[in-house]
């Protein structure tokens, strides 16, 4: 049987279940057979845990297969999971929250609690968030991107402004965004973790991170975001094989925590321009490793779902959704 199948996609393509079904199944394969498929970006930080899972052996010790579909582009999971052609993704959970809502079962459990950052060079004058009236501040994804409307919210509690007016905000994809900070092009970028990681590496400097904008505005503690999601109809059928791969999950990152040859063993996937911007990477990972989720985290979960409502509104949140405890797996975590 071949172990690891490829989903190639591209980022214009615009993609539905029953388009995806065909090109991942064309050959049936049965669950004994398959363990878990799980996606996974090719060189996205969960395929650094799951190459450590694959080359500490975890696999064998702990009693689960892991079928690796590496896609390129971050749509293809959800698209995969909701056609019930992959077991697991890593997903933010409100985006879960709103298929829950939809009526797909779906379950979360904590893969990384890394945010992102405000990024400046290292020797702007752009010392606090005031200093950004009249610059240009580029933000990765769009005008409903979860750390942008939590920049406004705590730029409108400390400042009594909102920074989208202060500021002239540029959006785009999170390298492109990045590129145009170290071309000086923009003053500033509001960027995710692995690419606040790589400026960092490159000179750059945080001037806020999202987490520490979350307690400020009283969410504390700061909930991840980012996290395995999984059927509950998987959680039932496969039971034994999910808690397999979870215990291999927090060996690993047990590894990942300690080891530098680990990291070494990672580089390629890594694809560090220096090693400052390695060093920062791996840094950024190892803060990154979730502590376990449970019930004061679920409370700031409902905050912060409450507070992305009031600011994003039915376009990010969805039409009726609400907040549902059971999507988080506390019974496994707490």
């Amino acid at each position: 049987m071949i172990d690891r199948r490829r989903l190639m996609m591209g980022t214009g393509a615009v993609m539905t279940a029953s388009a995806f079904a065909p090109t991942l199944m064309s050959k049936p394969v049965a669950a004994s057979e398959a363990g878990l498929r799980i996606v996974s970006l090719k060189f996205g930080s969960l395929n650094w845990l799951l190459q450590t899972i694959k080359a500490e052996g975890l696999e064998k010790k702990t009693g689960v297969k892991i079928d690796i579909l590496e896609v390129a582009t971050n749509q293809a999971g959800p698209v995969a999971l909701l056609a019930n052609e992959v077991d697991l993704i890593v997903s933010d959970w409100t985006w879960a929250m709103r298929q829950r809502s939809l009526g797909q079962k779906l379950k979360f459990r904590p893969y990384s609690s890394s945010l992102g950052s405000v990024m400046v060079a290292k020797d702007a004058q752009i010392k606090g968030l005031k200093d950004l009236e009249g610059k240009r501040l580029g933000v990765a994804g769009s005008a409903i991107d979860k750390s942008w409307l939590l920049l406004r919210a705590y730029s409108r509690k400390v400042l009594g402004r909102d920074i989208a007016e202060m500021a002239e905000p540029v959006f785009g994809a999170a390298p492109l965004v990045a590129e145009e900070l170290k071309n000086g092009r923009i003053d500033a970028c509001l960027n995710f973790w692995t690419f606040a990681a790589r400026l960092e590496g490159a000179g750059y400097r945080p001037l806020i991170a999202v987490d520490d904008i979350m307690v400020k505005l009283g969410i504390e503690p700061a909930p991840p975001l980012v996290g395995f999601v999984w059927r509950e109809e998987t959680g039932t059928s496969k039971a034994a094989e999910l808690e397999a791969f979870f215990s291999a999950v927090e060996q690993a990152n047990q590894v990942l925590a300690t080891s530098d040859a680990a990291f070494e063993r990672l580089k390629p996937l890594m694809r560090a321009k220096s090693d400052a911007e390695y060093f920062a990477l791996k840094a950024y990972y190892r803060a990154g490793i979730p502590k376990p989720w449970g019930e004061k985290q679920t409370a700031s979960a409902n905050k912060l779902f409450d507070l992305l409502s009031a600011e994003g509104g039915k376009e990010l949140i969805g039409n009726g959704t609400t907040f549902d405890p059971n999507l988080f797996d506390v019974a496994r975590n707490g």
